[in-house]
């Protein structure tokens, strides 16, 4: 991975299991406005946020309480030049035991300082992961964007 990458770390009580569980409810978590599978090897699924954001993802890597891996197929933004900024990036979610808690580390590898939507994606994937997929976890309630 690029150290240039956008990256969140997260630590919560929850076992690997749990939190792999949770990252996998995408619909908890990220919008529950998602077509298609979040939880299995080959799956690919559709995320849309009104007409400023819509993504096609494959689940490239799934190894249950260790690590999933996203690779974007499709990308359109409504506010870069370059409207498929993030295609052929992936997004990663490495889950691991630290002591007694389980951290879970986010990568998006692509996603650098460089891409036009690097503030506004990064300063989103931040809340995504911290706010959102972390109140999943620890509350078992997310905070996604809700359906159109």
């Amino acid at each position: 991975m690029g150290d240039k990458d956008f990256t969140a770390t997260i630590s919560v009580d929850q076992t690997p299991e749990e939190a792999f569980n949770a990252i996998n409810n995408v619909r908890g978590w990220w919008s529950e406005n998602i077509e298609g599978g979040t939880d299995k090897l080959g799956a690919e699924f559709v995320y849309r946020y009104q007409d400023v954001h819509f993504c096609k993802l494959k689940i490239a890597n799934f190894i249950p309480a260790k690590k999933v891996v996203w690779h974007v197929l499709e990308n359109r933004f409504n506010f870069t030049k370059d409207k498929n900024e993030w295609k052929g990036t992936d997004i990663v979610f490495e889950v691991s035991k630290k002591g007694n808690k389980t951290e879970i580390r986010f990568t998006h590898r692509g996603l650098v300082p460089e891409y036009e939507c690097f503030d506004v994606c990064s300063n989103a994937w931040g809340s995504y992961i911290n706010g959102s997929l972390r109140s999943l976890m620890t509350t078992g309630k997310g905070r996604p964007n809700h359906t159109e």
